[in-house]
């Protein structure tokens, strides 16, 4: 079961209960990939809400590496979440709320508007 005040969210994909949580690693591989220089600009970057679907999918693979699975951004690709694409960007909005302490995602934080 996922620990939220760890960072840990819950989300099922391909028909599977996951864990994920962005750790310190997950986020410098983020850092890296979105080529930001620390963390601020990574939260900032994300802040805007435009993310196009290879960052979510990057940021979910992050998530689900984060939590001990082994999966790459092209797997990731591959995946289905209930809802479609509107159900990974209820993915990766209570991800990013658990790991920079937003809005609870129980209350249904308003998902990333693609770029």
């Amino acid at each position: 079961m996922p620990n939220r005040r760890r960072g840990e969210i819950s989300a099922v994909l391909d028909g599977t209960p996951r864990v994920l949580v962005l750790t310190l690693g997950a986020l410098a591989e983020l850092e890296a990939a979105f080529g930001v220089d620390d963390l601020m600009a990574l939260a900032e970057r994300f802040g805007r809400g435009r993310l196009s679907a290879r960052d979510a999918a990057r940021i979910i693979a992050a998530g689900l590496n984060g939590a001990g699975a082994d999966v790459t951004v092209e797997d990731v690709e591959r995946m289905r979440a209930d809802g479609g694409a509107a159900g990974f960007a209820r993915i990766v909005a209570d991800l990013l709320a658990a790991t920079f302490g937003g809005e609870d995602a129980s209350q249904s934080p308003p998902a990333p508007q693609p770029a």
